[in-house]
């Protein structure tokens, strides 16, 4: 296969091919100049809600433009269409998997969807089906003494890290141990104008806004003026029940163009060691660590559409994907990558695979199952009980 020839050279620095890049262009589905719903984010400088905006150069041009979506969120859609992928048994990636009940609920979490991968505390509160505590398993021992110079322990257990990037940061050790992301990408709108709405409650009964008494069984009216000493108290409203009046709250934002800019690095990925691995396999399982950050990038962003969060669909109105190449007399230098469909990217994924079982890899064929100890246990049941009544949120 031509095209894995090229990303096994380029991965292993062996090529004038320095990255792989994709830039596109969106725009809301309710068309240009449509409104969009950022993530709301608690602001340092005023400590309430707002939109995250920073100056940047679009097309050479200094602009104001507002994060749709960071790099953390773009690689965890990544990570949710591959655990999707898996799960349809359309692909095999080996991963972490804890599974527990809770309430009746059964409550799976892979680490390709815990915060931290396969560092997360949730795996390092775990243990396996004998009651081993995880971190003292074959593979919880092998992640735990990987270091930047070996990281073969995550090739075989947990590539996932190796391309969104991992910190072992749960555990008390002097040398943590970093795997810095080889797949990057993120999401902005261009010279954003903030936009306002008017949130309320229309109450079909229009029930009395009344202050109620609280308890972790319900609540009831209080008979007094005055609620009894002791007894919490909260307005209908808070409750669910009444009407509340509209105010003024975060609206979105119009913005010119919605850009979404992509890029895995080569040189990282040549970077990585993996000890006293043979040669031919290490080359192999950098080329196969590329392949599955192309295969999440086209299983999240390849569809025509893109959901990010209510109030922020978006349409793909332009997409280049290209390898960036050695620069020439003071210019850079792009060439575009064909055969980038999901079809194309399982295929090369494949094939990658293949190659690196050819040259000695050896994957597990199922996940590494865990369960949550005692007290993690305890922990998630708590989450799932039902203490009484909470506010209504916005």
């Amino acid at each position: 296969m031509e095209l894995y020839e090229r990303l096994l050279a380029a991965a292993n620095a062996q090529s004038d091919d320095s990255a792989i890049r994709v830039r596109a262009e969106y725009e809301p589905t309710s068309g240009p100049g449509g409104r969009v719903f950022p993530p709301t984010t608690k602001l340092k400088a005023t400590d309430a809600a707002g939109y995250l905006t920073e100056p940047r150069y679009v097309d050479n041009e200094a602009v104001t433009v507002v994060r749709l979506d960071q790099e953390q969120s773009q690689a965890n859609r990544c990570e949710q269409a591959l655990q999707d992928a898996i799960r349809r048994q359309d692909l095999f990636i080996p991963h972490l998997e804890l599974i527990t009940q809770a309430e009746g609920v059964s409550v799976r979490i892979t680490s390709l969807e815990a915060p931290h991968r396969s560092r997360d505390a949730y795996f390092r509160d775990a243990e396996d089906s004998e009651g081993v505590k995880f971190d003292d398993t074959e593979t919880g021992r092998a992640l735990r003494r990987a270091v930047r110079e070996d990281m073969s322990a995550y090739l075989r257990w947990a590539p996932i890290d190796l391309v969104y990037g991992a910190w072992d940061s749960h555990r008390k050790q002097r040398i943590q141990v970093r795997a810095a992301r080889a797949y990057t990408s993120e999401m902005y709108g261009v010279a954003p104008l903030a936009g306002v709405r008017a949130a309320g409650r229309v109450d079909q009964l229009n029930l009395a806004g009344d202050t109620v008494a609280v308890t972790s069984t319900g609540w009831s009216p209080l008979e007094d003026v005055k609620p009894p000493k002791g007894v919490a108290t909260a307005k209908m409203s808070a409750l669910g029940h009444g009407m509340i009046p509209p105010t003024e709250g975060l609206g979105g934002v119009s913005v010119k163009a919605v850009h979404r800019e992509a890029t895995l690095s080569m040189a990282l990925l040549a970077s990585v060691r993996f000890g006293e691995m043979d040669q031919e396999l290490a080359t192999a399982g950098r080329a196969l660590l590329a392949a599955i950050a192309l295969l999440g990038d086209r299983l999240a962003f390849a569809a025509p559409a893109l959901h990010l969060r209510s109030g922020c669909d978006l349409v793909v109105v332009s997409e280049q994907v290209e390898w960036v190449k050695r620069g020439r007399d003071g210019r850079p230098v792009t060439e575009p990558l064909e055969s980038v469909t999901v079809r194309d990217t399982l295929s090369l994924f494949e094939f990658a695979l293949e190659r690196a079982r050819k040259a000695g890899l050896d994957w597990p064929a199922t996940p590494v199952r865990v369960r949550p100890n005692a007290s993690l246990q305890q922990a998630i049941a708590k989450s799932y009980e039902i203490a009484g009544i909470g506010e209504v949120g916005e």
